[in-house]
C-alpha cells in the first residue's frame, strides 16, 4: 500500500502514472533525474521528479489483490477508496490519450513502456531510425556496471535510440497529440500491455462494486479491449496474438511468449485457447519439454535468439506466472502445474535472479530480484505450501 500510495501521489494531472518516481538522493540509476525533462509537461508534478513514460497497467489488479488479502479490513477499505479515484483517472488517460481512434487498444510509445525493453519485436522499428551523432542525447549507462556481463544487456546502439525517443517526447512537452502529429517513430499496440489493461479494467469494475460505485464503464472498457485484441491482433496461422505497428500499419511478425498472455485475461475463446496451447507445446517454446526450461521469452527457432540476452530468449518468472494463471483459467491443469514447478525449481536451484537461461537453467541479470521473490511467494502460498 505504501509503495502504491507513493506512486499515486506523483500521478500527473492528466492521469498518467509514471514508471519511475525518483529519490533525489539516489544518483546511480539510469536514466537519471535530469534525463527526462518531465517538467516540460504542464501535467507533471512540480514537487517531485518522475519519468515521462508508463508501464503496463497492473495497478488496479495489485490494489484489488491487496484488499482481498489484507489483515486490517478498515485500513484496506480506506486505501481502496483512495486508490479508486487515482485508478479511474489512470484508465481514462489511457483511453483518452493513447487510443485516439477509440479502438479499445492503448498504444505504447517507447519500448520501456512494454516492460520488455530489448524484445526483438522492436528491432524493425528501431532500424527505421537513422540517427546522426548530434541527435543522440549524452548519457552514461550503469546497467552493465551492476550486472557485469555485457552480452546479457541491450547493445549501446539500442540505448542510443531509446534515449533519442525520450528527448523526442520532452521536446514536445509530453503532449500526445504533438507526439503523434510529429510522427513519433514508435507507436505500437502491444499485446501484453493491452491484455493487462483488459484485466485491470475487470478488477477496477470489481473495486467499483465493492465501493458501491458504478462498474459499467470499466466493464465496457474491458469488453471493448478484449474484442479489439481478438479482432485486430490475432494471428490465425501461428495461433498467437501479434503486436501492431501503427506507423507501418501492419502486425509485427515476431513470436514471443508474452503474446500468449491473453490467456491470463480470458480473452481467447476455448477453441483459440486450445490452439494457443498446442502452439506453445509444438514449437520452439517447447512447453513441457524437460530438455528446455519453460518458457523461453522468444522462440528458440527464431532469428537472433539468445538464451542470456535481455528479453531475447531467457525465461522470465513474471511471464511464466501470467501464463500459469492463464492455463488455470482454461483448465489446462497439467501445463499450469508444469509452470508452477518450473518457477519453484529455477529459484530453488539458482536463486532470485532476474531471468534464467532456458538451455542451462542458470540465473542471469540482477540477483535478489523483487518480482521473482514476490511471485515465488505467491506460487508457494497458492500451492498450499
Amino acid at each position: 500500500m505504501r509503495e502504491l500510495r507513493h506512486l499515486f501521489d506523483k500521478q500527473w494531472a492528466n492521469g498518467l502514472l509514471p514508471h519511475i518516481v525518483f529519490n533525489p538522493e539516489h544518483h546511480k540509476y539510469f536514466p537519471r533525474i535530469g534525463f527526462w525533462h518531465a517538467e516540460s509537461s504542464p501535467s507533471a508534478p512540480r514537487d517531485h521528479k518522475t519519468s515521462g513514460v508508463i508501464q503496463p497497467p497492473i495497478h488496479a489488479t495489485a490494489v484489488l489483490h491487496l484488499y482481498r488479502h489484507a489483515d486490517d479490513e478498515a485500513r484496506a477499505r480506506a486505501f481502496l477508496e483512495e486508490a479508486f479515484t487515482r485508478l479511474s483517472a489512470w484508465h481514462r488517460y489511457l483511453y483518452r490519450e493513447r487510443d485516439p481512434e477509440g479502438e479499445g487498444l492503448a498504444y505504447i510509445r517507447h519500448p520501456w513502456e512494454s516492460g520488455m525493453d530489448n524484445s526483438p519485436m522492436w528491432d524493425a522499428i528501431l532500424q527505421r531510425l537513422q540517427l546522426r551523432p548530434s541527435e543522440i542525447p549524452i548519457y552514461e549507462r550503469v546497467d552493465t556496471q551492476f550486472v557485469g556481463l555485457e552480452e546479457e544487456r541491450p547493445a549501446t546502439a539500442v540505448y542510443d535510440l531509446l534515449a533519442y525517443l525520450v528527448r523526442f517526447f520532452a521536446e514536445r512537452g509530453y503532449d500526445e497529440t504533438r507526439i503523434r502529429k510529429d510522427r513519433c517513430p514508435f507507436l505500437v499496440q502491444d499485446v501484453l500491455f493491452n491484455t493487462l489493461l483488459c484485466q485491470a479494467n475487470k478488477d477496477l469494475a470489481e473495486i467499483a462494486r465493492i465501493l458501491g460505485e458504478d462498474p459499467a464503464p470499466y466493464e465496457a472498457w474491458a469488453h471493448q479491449t478484449a474484442e479489439a485484441i481478438n479482432r485486430k491482433l490475432w494471428d490465425e496461422e501461428h495461433a498467437t496474438y501479434l503486436d501492431f505497428d501503427l506507423i507501418a500499419n501492419r502486425p509485427i511478425y515476431v513470436y514471443v511468449a508474452p503474446n500468449f498472455v491473453p490467456l491470463y485475461a480470458g480473452i481467447p475463446n476455448e477453441v483459440r485457447a486450445s490452439c494457443m496451447l498446442a502452439a506453445l507445446e509444438n514449437t520452439g517454446f517447447a512447453l513441457g519439454n524437460e530438455n528446455i526450461a519453460s518458457i523461453p521469452s522468444y522462440d528458440p527457432y527464431a532469428f537472433g535468439f539468445s538464451p542470456v540476452r535481455y528479453w531475447r530468449g531467457p525465461v522470465w518468472i513474471n511471464i511464466n506466472w501470467l501464463l500459469m494463471r492463464g492455463f488455470e483459467h482454461y483448465g489446462f491443469e497439467e501445463q499450469a502445474t508444469h509452470l508452477r514447478r518450473t518457477i519453484i525449481g529455477l529459484v530453488e536451484d539458482e536463486g532470485f535472479y532476474e531471468y534464467f537461461d532456458p538451455t542451462t537453467r542458470k540465473g542471469h541479470g540482477s540477483v535478489f530480484f523483487a518480482w521473482t521473490a514476490a511471485l515465488l511467494l505467491d506460487v508457494l502460498m497458492s500451492d498450499g505450501r
